[in-house]
């Protein structure tokens, strides 16, 4: 009968030693404990273990924590695959601390790696090694909660007390000696936000309106002394920033308002102002934010594919919005039934806008826009014809959207959205409207700034 081959155990010996008294000695403390562990290791080659080559001696570290550059390179080397058990003279030489013996064990554990304590009959390979494992790591999970709890109650009575329990300043305030004491030019913005939402009443167009103005979020340092520089306040941060009691003067827990040991940067009167605003229905504070950024193509741009309609559509990433042009079909019965699918706004609307320009520059266009015109007997020379047309670029940036958008429902009829581009077909009759318009804008303009 053939003998079943004996798997190979690659052991590393890991020695240690709080003090550097004696290191310096011919035979020294590490010596004698990686000699008593090379032993053991030579006992059990019948099993198939055998040292590796690799020395882990941390000499003059303490037990009580994990930053020991042997133990480090140990565990780099029980990730890469090169060790099967870790093999060291007593349990205490690995660690002394509960929680970071559970820490290694969980290491060793994720990577198959069994532990001996060759003193102290400790050996994940038998199953008496992993009860007494368990064993421990049950008393290292009772003191952790314990732990948690002793602290979660200490933070909770020093919240009720009103005092600051570090994290990120809240714009407003500086911390100082664990005190937030209040930034006056921070305090100015917060209370500028406030009083702007209550004027504007959509948190969108105040995003809007900040970006605008170049304002950002705190710019502050850490305890480490590193800088977390402020960014673009996006509504995110708007909405928590309307809802921290922090600027009634309140130090929050869980839901409950406490006084808190600084002072207040806004009143209540102006808290309360916000958040009835907040009270109102959502869904009509949407329609005010959709009204004030209108999507020009609505009711306008069709799918090629299916010839249904296209709705307008928008989605959130990272605080910025998207918007989009949707096949009703498709949302309805699923993506994969139509090829169209949808399209962005953005880049719908400037194919539209800008075949507009160019149809407007054409001089057959101009021609027959000005018989139009004249149709009816008025007297309306070619040259304001042909001007009115040719300065819609410089005319058109100043328009509000809602005005780019009447423009376009009257010059454009459909707008068909293909796999291969878009089909625009414009409307001739509505060009004579448009050019009223534009001659009247024209002249408010020159009278402006005559």
């Amino acid at each position: 009968m053939t003998q079943k081959p004996v798997q190979k155990i690659r052991c590393a010996i890991y020695t240690r030693k709080s003090s550097e008294e004696g290191l310096d000695m011919e035979f020294n403390s590490l010596d004698a404990q990686r000699e008593s562990c090379e032993a053991y290791i030579t006992s059990q080659k019948r099993e198939g273990w055998l040292q590796v080559t690799d020395y882990y001696d941390d000499g003059g570290f303490s037990g009580g924590t994990l930053e020991r550059p042997a133990l480090k390179r140990l565990i780099e080397d029980i990730e890469a695959g090169l060790i099967n058990c870790v093999v060291v003279y007593k349990i205490d030489r690995l660690s002394r601390s509960l929680i970071d013996f559970t820490k290694l064990v969980e290491v060793f554990d994720r990577h198959s790696v069994t532990f001996v304590s060759i003193t102290q009959s400790f050996n994940t390979t038998t199953s008496m090694g992993r009860l007494t494992l368990n064993i421990l790591l049950s008393f290292a999970q009772f003191e952790r909660e314990v732990i948690g709890e002793r602290i979660r109650d200490k933070f909770a009575a020093s919240r009720k007390k009103g005092m600051w329990m570090g994290g990120t300043p809240p714009l407003g305030y500086d911390v100082k000696n664990r005190k937030l004491l209040i930034n006056n030019t921070e305090a100015n913005l917060v209370r500028h936000i406030f009083k702007q939402f209550t004027r504007i009443g959509s948190a969108t167009l105040l995003v809007a309106e900040l970006k605008k103005d170049g304002y950002c979020t705190k710019t502050w340092v850490t305890q480490k002394g590193k800088i977390r520089e402020g960014r673009h306040i996006d509504k995110g941060f708007l909405y928590k920033l309307l809802h921290n009691r922090v600027y009634l003067g309140d130090a929050v827990h869980k839901g409950e308002s406490f006084p808190g040991e600084h002072d207040a940067i806004i009143d209540q009167a102006l808290w309360d102002k916000v958040h009835s605003i907040f009270a109102k229905n959502s869904t009509a504070r949407a329609n005010v934010t959709r009204a004030a950024m209108p999507m020009p193509l609505k009711g306008l741009i069709r799918c090629g594919h299916c010839d249904s309609t296209m709705t307008p559509s928008h989605t959130r990433r990272r605080g910025k919005q998207y918007r989009y042009y949707l096949c009703l079909k498709a949302s309805k019965n699923g993506h994969r039934t139509c090829p169209v699918r949808s399209i962005a706004a953005g880049e719908a609307e400037a194919a539209v806008v800008g075949n507009l320009r160019a149809l407007v520059r054409s001089p057959e266009l101009v021609v027959r826009t000005w018989r139009s015109v004249n149709a009816e007997g008025t007297k309306v020379p070619e040259r304001e014809v042909r001007d009115a047309l040719g300065r819609l670029d410089d005319v058109w940036d100043e328009l509000f959207p809602a005005e780019q958008s009447r423009l376009i429902h009257l010059m454009v009829e459909t707008v068909s959205l293909k796999t291969d581009g878009l089909d625009i077909r414009f409307r001739g009759e509505g060009l004579d409207t448009v050019i009223e318009e534009l001659r009247s804008i024209e002249h408010d303009h020159e009278r402006k700034t005559a």
